[in-house]
């Protein structure tokens, strides 16, 4: 019942295989995260990388920064194989790549793509040695390479030259100009290096991350008009909880809107013992609310005033969006098309049976002083009206039955 967005126009024309994820081109835009185990701890990687699997990441990073890591990263592979995770692995690099990637060829093909830092590489010829020892080794492998500049960690023969240039222009610019310059420069040299290697540009993915929302925006937006790369979106350092999030939001939700990026990560600094899995919802969340996809059916919900002085359209509204997010593993494939569905639980009469109608099924609870009765609508006509102390159970017995008569396969 709810409208569907118009497709937006994208950026990318260079459609990049990842293992068995396509990103950009005409592919929807890719969803990814990365751990924050030891990856030498191959046991309590292989679990986190599963936890994000089934969370919905379709991508994951692992860090790859030592000999112990290397060898692990084999191990990771079959483990996650023999459990039937099948997510590609994201190898993360800085500073001794180059080493690791030769010295362990089994890490290097379990891998299925590599970030590469321009600003972590090396120094002065060794830089462009060990720049190109990482594109061969992607190129024996016939592996995509991500160039992942970041303002934190920019090449600083780069910084010193185009900051050299700037001053003894006849009209400078201001230092934050040139950093933005620096960090597509960056990117765009770095790819040509890559592809004079024989690295093939469908073979290319690049990202300029900051940490500013409004930089974000100008970077990509730059980078954008200069070539048809598949790029890589995100805020880097985003922040932990509410920050994190709005500002990842606010940074992607343009850049996404104008068509640029094809696949996003949200670097969320999780709560002391919190879920690794939260910055895969945000992106989840971010995607599904700006119309691109759909990854779980949206529950639309008041946020509640003085007509709703009970909670109990709240704790409706949150168990029936925890069961269907529980539900999605399976259901998307017994049900393809579920997460298309709009489910609505309103607190009131004022918005509840105007809001349940445009949804695929919806009820409206009694506020304060209503009837005591909790009309349901289906596909914008009322089927019942439920009363007493089970109001829960049976609407959500009516969301099995709805989706099961509308996504079954005999539907």
């Amino acid at each position: 019942m709810t409208a569907k967005h118009s497709p937006i126009s994208r950026h990318s024309t260079h459609a990049v295989a990842v293992g068995t994820v396509t990103v950009g081109g005409d592919a929807p835009v890719v969803v990814q995260s990365m751990t924050n185990t030891d990856t030498a701890d191959a046991e309590a990687t292989t679990r986190q990388v599963a936890q994000l699997a089934q969370a919905g990441s379709e991508l994951v990073r692992i860090t790859v920064n030592s000999e112990d890591a290397a060898r692990a990263v084999p191990l990771i592979r079959e483990q996650l194989d023999a459990q039937g995770v099948d997510v590609p692995l994201i190898g993360d690099f800085h500073f001794n790549g180059h080493k690791l990637l030769a010295k362990h060829p089994a890490c290097a093909e379990a891998l299925a793509k590599y970030r590469i830092n321009p600003g972590n590489v090396g120094r002065g010829t060794k830089r462009d040695e060990q720049f190109a020892t990482m594109i061969e080794t992607a190129c024996r492998y016939d592996r995509p390479v991500r160039i992942g500049v970041n303002w934190g960690s920019l090449d600083q023969e780069l910084v010193a030259r185009l900051m050299d240039e700037n001053t003894r222009s006849a009209e400078p610019k201001d230092s934050q100009t040139v950093i933005h310059d620096i960090m597509v420069t960056s990117a765009l040299e770095n790819a040509a290096r890559a592809e004079a290697l024989g690295l093939g540009r469908e073979r290319i993915i690049l990202s300029v991350k900051m940490s500013g929302v409004q930089d974000l925006i100008t970077v990509y937006g730059m980078l954008a008009e200069r070539c048809h790369y598949a790029l890589h979106l995100g805020l880097t350092e985003a922040g932990m909880g509410a920050k994190g999030i709005v500002a990842s939001t606010a940074a992607l939700a343009v850049l996404l809107q104008q068509g640029i990026g094809d696949t996003i990560r949200i670097s969320l600094t999780p709560e002391p013992g919190g879920s690794r899995s939260q910055e895969v919802l945000v992106a989840q969340e971010i995607l599904q609310s700006t119309g691109l996809r759909a990854f779980t059916p949206g529950v639309v919900a008041c946020p509640g005033c003085g007509r709703t002085s009970s909670d109990y359209f709240q704790t409706l509204a949150q168990d029936i969006q925890g069961y269907l997010r529980a539900q999605m593993p399976t259901w998307h494939t017994q049900y393809p098309g579920v997460e298309e569905m709009t489910v609505a639980v309103m607190g009131c009469v004022v918005n509840g049976p105007g809001e349940s109608k445009h949804a695929n099924i919806g009820i409206s609870l009694p506020g304060t002083g209503e009837r005591p009765v909790a009309p349901v609508y289906v596909d914008g006509e009322k089927t019942v009206t439920l009363k007493g102390e089970r109001i829960a159970e049976e609407f959500q017995q009516l969301v099995n039955e709805y989706v099961a008569r509308t996504y079954g396969q005999d539907a």
